[in-house]
């Protein structure tokens, strides 16, 4: 079963207590990562959780959820092995997969309403990375941050 991190800042808060519930009705399982209600918060503490999940391997993908996805997108590839997109309608959710192989997905709640969401979540879990050029790319991709990681360690 596919094991999904995901997390809100205040903003995002009851649109993530809805997605939870639309994501146990696929059939997938969550790991929430909080926050736990909407007293204001810092996005940057909750997209670095959900993304430590991915880059740990707790989780298989991450969703984030803060008022318009960009923030957290910004922090969430700051940690290694991480792809998260920005993804506010369903064409950019599924290109994110397919071409991009997208491991973590941000959206934003001022941005995009329940049904919207709910058509992006489930078009960018049912969508795998394509082809061998894709593939080439995303590990031309990792083999970046290995070497950027590595020559932030001497």
């Amino acid at each position: 079963m596919v094991r999904i991190a995901i997390g809100a800042d205040h903003g995002g808060y009851e649109m993530k207590e809805r997605m939870k519930q639309y994501i146990a009705q696929l059939g997938y399982e969550t790991m929430d990562v909080g926050t736990f209600s909407t007293v204001r918060c810092d996005y940057p503490d909750y997209a670095f959780m959900a993304a430590q999940a991915v880059s740990s391997r707790k989780c298989d993908v991450g969703i984030m959820i803060d008022a318009v996805g960009i923030g957290s997108s910004i922090m969430a590839n700051k940690v290694p092995g991480v792809r998260a997109a920005v993804a506010n309608e369903i064409y950019s959710a599924r290109n994110s997969k397919l071409h991009n192989g997208a491991n973590m997905l941000c959206m934003g709640s001022l941005i995009i309403g329940d049904g919207v969401a709910k058509e992006i979540i489930k078009v960018w879990l049912e969508t795998e990375l394509d082809g061998d050029r894709n593939k080439k790319r995303v590990k031309q991709i990792s083999d970046i941050e290995a070497r950027i990681i590595g020559c932030s360690r001497t």
